[in-house]
């Protein structure tokens, strides 16, 4: 499996995924036409499958465009038909679709949105997650509730901890600044800070992470934490309670 990665706007990702064994190329979240068919061009000249975690418009703005050029066909959840611009296959919670070789899991995560699910390739220890969990962080809370986000959240962090997480924002070093205000004792996270700096530096990513890493490191998965619910004087709240708070106090920050 090859991953490009393609900065979009002012910080969206998208991705260009390619199966080597049969040359099937497909794009997750293509925010605008311009760059995604770029490096279309660049690197395979087809595109046959567009696929989308959800329907915000800095994930699919360059579907229709990209159809009409490469005739590809556009994949999308069950829920969100109405509001996937092109889509041609609805994908269900759970359920495999093959990307040439490739099988990929569809896995509902609302919260962010109401219809939004993550792309998770098993075999190759690869999820894609939108606008639900990113490095050191997760999305706002738009159309569903906390407790579906944070629900949501759960899913994915139960997965293998060797899992590399692809998400849709470089929103990396604002959730760095956050995770340590409210985790400043945080040992794993003090490394991660050196890391993310170096990768900042040399003007790189800082994506891909892990779940282990997430695990570690991000707040927002961390919400038994004694040291973090005692930072934010509720010790005697519930999970669900801290991150309610959190997510509130990241809303502002």
């Amino acid at each position: 499996m090859e991953i490009e990665i393609i900065p979009c706007l002012n910080d969206n990702y998208s991705y260009l995924i390619k199966d080597s064994q049969t040359n099937t190329v497909a794009i997750i979240d293509p925010s605008e036409f311009d760059p995604c068919d770029k490096k279309i061009n660049q690197k395979y000249k087809k595109l046959d499958f567009i696929l989308n975690t959800h329907h915000h418009f800095d994930h699919i703005g360059g579907n229709t465009e990209l159809k009409n050029k490469y005739g590809s066909k556009v994949l999308g959840f069950e829920d969100d038909q109405k509001r996937i611009p092109g889509i041609d296959i609805l994908l269900k919670d759970d359920k495999e679709f093959k990307i040439g070789d490739l099988n990929f899991k569809t896995i509902f995560i609302p919260g962010h949105t109401i219809g939004h699910v993550a792309f998770y390739f098993e075999q190759e220890k690869i999820i894609f997650t939108g606008d639900t969990l990113f490095s050191l962080g997760c999305g706002r809370v738009f159309e569903g509730t906390y407790e579906q986000m944070f629900n949501s959240l759960n899913k994915i962090k139960n997965l293998p901890g060797d899992t590399k997480i692809y998400c849709g924002h470089e929103y990396t070093k604002n959730n760095l600044s956050f995770c340590l205000k409210f985790d400043p004792n945080n040992n794993y996270l003090k490394d991660k800070k050196k890391e993310i700096n170096s990768r900042i530096k040399d003007m790189k990513p800082t994506i891909p992470s892990t779940i282990k890493d997430e695990i570690q490191t991000n707040i927002f998965l961390r919400c038994d934490d004694p040291d973090i619910k005692g930072t934010l004087n509720l010790k005697k709240a519930s999970d669900l309670e801290i991150f309610t708070k959190l997510r509130d106090l990241k809303d502002n920050f």
